[in-house]
């Protein structure tokens, strides 16, 4: 029921202007998001790198409805990636991108959010990364996932990424754990319906793991997108065997940062996906609707004085 309010709350113009308007809001974002230019996205990056940990870079932005403002966000992403590269932080993918496919032109014309997803590719090369596409909610699937192949006949190291709510996923996973094939393994942070995604938390925990079972038992390279320590335990037993290096841990930026270095310290891979940019609200809302106990830290910064 919360989970269902808060995600309510994402669409609700009159409350996004609450939340943007009270006196210590951003103070209290900069905990998820990083900030809302590159400067603060490549500092942040350099950050977690000097920590031993790697990044996956998201310029906040979807439902772009007009062509100029998905050319204006793939621009976004050439200037980042540029600047990650001078910077040195790009090399071996250290530091890559994520991006979504409605934030580039999806709802406009699935073309247009392939080539300039691939555009982004391109650059990402050049500066020795790659990229992830982002899914979104559910009516984007098949189409994220078209776009997906048609990329990777160009740039095969593009990332994917699929929802264990959805009952749909398990067979994706199969058609994806294949020799070379990046699959992030997240659990889903829409509102969707009980026709195509499982409703209670024990179900989309059961899910995951059959996920990503197919997954480790694949050729491919999983990316571990859980915070919940039951997980990252049961992906832990279901590595066994394979080296350190073909898999990976993904967590948000904020969220269980001691959990993040504990496994980086022991010699595993972890990403951390650190969004920046001023459309912030969105990506917020999502991230309380995934765990009530950010919920409670929002609330009580906002009603706090000091």
């Amino acid at each position: 029921m919360l989970r269902d309010v808060i995600l309510a709350a994402s669409r609700d113009t009159h409350v996004k202007r609450l939340v943007a308007g009270a006196p210590l809001s951003r103070g209290v974002v900069r905990r998820f998001v990083s900030g809302e230019a590159v400067d603060d996205a490549v500092r942040t990056t350099a950050a977690l790198q000097q920590s031993g940990l790697t990044v996956s870079l998201d310029h906040l932005g979807e439902d772009t409805l007009e062509a100029g403002q998905a050319d204006a966000t793939v621009k976004a992403y050439l200037v980042l990636l540029e600047r990650l590269r001078d910077e040195g932080l790009t090399g071996q993918g250290r530091a890559e991108v994520s991006v979504k496919l409605t934030a580039v032109g999806q709802a406009i014309d699935r073309s247009l959010a392939r080539d300039n997803a691939l555009r982004v590719c391109e650059a990402a090369l050049a500066a020795d990364t790659t990229v992830t596409l982002d899914m979104e909610d559910h009516t984007t699937t098949d189409s994220t996932l078209e776009v997906l192949r048609e990329v990777r006949q160009d740039f095969p190291q593009t990332g994917a990424v699929l929802q264990a709510y959805l009952h749909r996923t398990e067979a994706d996973c199969r058609d994806l754990a294949t020799a070379g094939s990046r699959v992030r393994l997240c659990k889903g942070a829409y509102k969707e319906p009980a026709s195509v995604a499982y409703q209670r938390p024990a179900e989309v925990d059961l899910s995951y793991v059959r996920c990503l079972k197919v997954l480790m038992a694949g050729e491919g390279y999983p990316m571990v997108a859980s915070h919940d320590p039951r997980l990252v335990a049961i992906a832990g037993a279901l590595a066994q065997g394979r080296p350190q290096g073909s898999y990976e841990y993904q967590m948000l930026f904020g969220i269980r940062p001691l959990e993040q270095q504990r496994l980086a310290d022991a010699g595993e891979t972890v990403r951390v996906y650190v969004p920046y940019g001023d459309e912030w609200y969105g990506y917020l809302m999502r991230r309380l609707a995934e765990r009530p106990a950010n919920l409670v830290f929002f609330l009580r910064a906002l009603a706090s004085r000091s």
